[in-house]
């Protein structure tokens, strides 16, 4: 008669299940040998294999070889060790049945209670660039099959992935056994491990396909590359796999009632990975603030500093070539676009904070300064105020080559908005004389910066510098008197950039009254004829860039 293994009434209840046999298998060893010594302490059988039993025997513990339990040899390299039915029936009998047991007891085979597996360092070896040979050889196989039996079997075994479990696990095994809860927990632990594994080798294979893509046509036209990766315009993964650890709980998100978290992803080097050196612990609001304002300093490979305030700009500039201290003379000029906004602000650095600098950001309430890294003097002087947030960014960080943003039901992934083919030369002037190199160069400054502004986004700018700011609003004139107001009479003589065309000439005019000099916009409007003739009736010079920047 055949045996209905869903039957409920046919399983015994098991919660504290006493640990006899353990089969572990490591790659990394850390606190091996305190686990170790610790079963075998309690008189738990240890089985493992290759390196970490004979680790286990150097250190004078009693350890079963495997293969001596499968009575088949490891083989192929190293390949083939655990994947035999006297391990794995081992780890999959549910002893609450019967059957099972009696199973294993014909077969003459033991149980495991115990398994303590982490698998073959696949992303390390990715991220030290060996060669694909050695990453194909650190795609576990055995490792996770013993993971996820033990997980889908957790109410017999209790499956530990993280020398930070052990500690626990040892507890448990002194106080008579594992428990039903503890092993619930593990499993999940488990099963989001093996998962995230999955994933990292899937996306390796997805990658060094579209590689593999770009090289077989690499006769025909040069594959682009944007920050040394990769990348195949307009092509997109069937399946987007989005991996990330919990790394801090947040107090809350964007306000009081809402709970928070941040997720680091594998291998990830941004906002979310930098070191903290100083000051309360970073909210919701901060890494929003502080990510913007690093997107909008590192969009200059000149010295430059962003400040920003609930995701908008306070100010940004450059250095002036001359400046004795080019970093401390950008925050100054950043700060000096909008004061009043910055108080409370977030500010971004694109080279190490000064002394100077901190001096000047001493005496302003700011939230969070992040920087490629501090002076001594400088995090000495910053570091007398108490809550203030210090933050250096990975040493490899570099702005997003895609994005990804949320919405109801999924996401959208773009190309990110950058500026690595800036070229002038593609302008078309439309109205009034050439500018003059300065003029250039305060239009290059503008139009980079307008990009960092949610549109729509009119940006008024002189000496590399930002002196007035219009953003987020609904219409574009209503952006322009925004930028002229904050600007006030710095509005004379300073350029324009609009991060779309003008769709009248309204807007145009706002700016044309208040004496900007020179505009810089991506022209396509419909009434771009009468946007070119307000411009030249005022004897503006302005430029069509043939290209937007939206940022919502």
């Amino acid at each position: 008669m055949s045996v209905h293994a869903a039957d409920p009434s046919l399983y015994r209840h098991r919660d504290v299940v006493p640990v006899r046999r353990a089969l572990i298998s490591v790659s990394d060893k850390s606190g091996l040998l305190e686990l170790a010594g610790a079963l075998a302490d309690a008189g738990v059988e240890l089985v493992s294999t290759g390196s970490t039993a004979q680790t286990i025997r150097d250190a004078g513990y009693a350890v079963t070889d495997v293969s001596s339990v499968t009575g088949f040899p490891e083989s192929l390299d190293g390949r083939v060790k655990t994947l035999h039915p006297a391990v794995h029936a081992g780890l999959l009998a549910d002893l609450r049945l019967e059957s099972h047991e009696q199973q294993l007891a014909d077969l003459g085979i033991a149980p495991f209670e115990l398994v303590v597996v982490n698998l073959y360092p696949f992303v390390e070896t990715v991220a030290s660039g060996a060669d694909s040979a050695t990453v194909v050889e650190n795609v576990d196989i055995g490792g996770p099959a013993m993971v996820r039996a033990s997980a889908k079997n957790h109410p017999n075994v209790a499956i530990v992935v993280a020398p930070s479990s052990y500690a626990e696990v040892v507890e448990a095994v002194r106080a008579g056994g594992t428990t039903l809860e503890l092993r619930k927990r593990l499993a999940a632990q488990a099963f989001a491990h093996t998962a995230s594994y999955d994933a990292a080798v899937a996306s390796y294979f997805a990658t060094d396909v579209v590689a593999s893509d770009a090289a077989a046509v690499a006769d025909h036209a040069a594959a682009p590359t944007v920050d040394g990766d990769l990348e195949t315009p307009g092509s997109f993964d069937e399946t987007l796999r989005i991996e990330a650890d919990l790394t801090a709980t947040l107090r809350y998100g964007e306000n009081a009632h809402q709970a928070a978290a941040l997720y680091t992803t594998t291998g990830g080097a941004g906002i979310a990975q930098a070191t903290q050196l100083h000051g309360k612990e970073m909210s919701y609001n901060n890494y929003v603030d502080a990510d913007a304002a690093v997107r909008a300093a590192y969009d200059f490979d000149t010295p430059a500093v962003a400040i920003i305030k609930h995701a908008n700009p306070c100010g940004i500039a450059t250095a002036p070539a001359d400046a004795a201290d080019p970093i401390a003379s950008a925050h100054a000029a950043a700060h000096a676009c909008d004061p009043l906004s910055a108080f409370g602000g977030v500010i971004a650095a694109n080279r190490p904070v000064t002394k100077q600098m901190a001096e000047t950001v001493r005496d302003i309430f700011t939230e969070v300064v992040v920087a490629p890294a501090f002076d001594p003097e400088a995090l000495d002087v910053l570091s007398q105020k108490k809550n203030i947030r210090l933050l250096t960014l990975p040493s490899d960080f570099a702005l997003a080559t895609r994005e990804l943003k949320q919405v109801s039901g999924g996401f959208l992934v773009q190309d990110a908005d950058r500026f690595t083919a800036f070229d002038q030369s593609t302008w078309t002037l439309v109205s009034g004389e050439p500018a003059d190199d300065a003029t250039l160069a305060d239009l290059a400054f503008a139009w980079k910066a307008s990009r960092a502004v949610k549109s729509n986004a009119i940006l008024l700018a002189d000496q590399g510098a930002s002196v007035g700011v219009g953003m987020g609003q609904v219409n574009r004139v209503d952006s322009c008197h925004l930028a002229v107001d904050r600007a006030g009479d710095r509005a004379r003589g300073s350029v324009a950039a609009s991060d779309a065309f003008f769709p009248f000439a309204d807007g145009l005019q706002v700016l044309l009254d208040a004496g900007v000099r020179a505009v810089a916009q991506p022209g396509g409007s419909v009434r771009d004829d009468e946007v070119i003739a307000a411009a030249q009736a005022a004897g503006v010079t302005m430029y069509f860039t043939g290209e937007r920047h939206f940022f919502h």
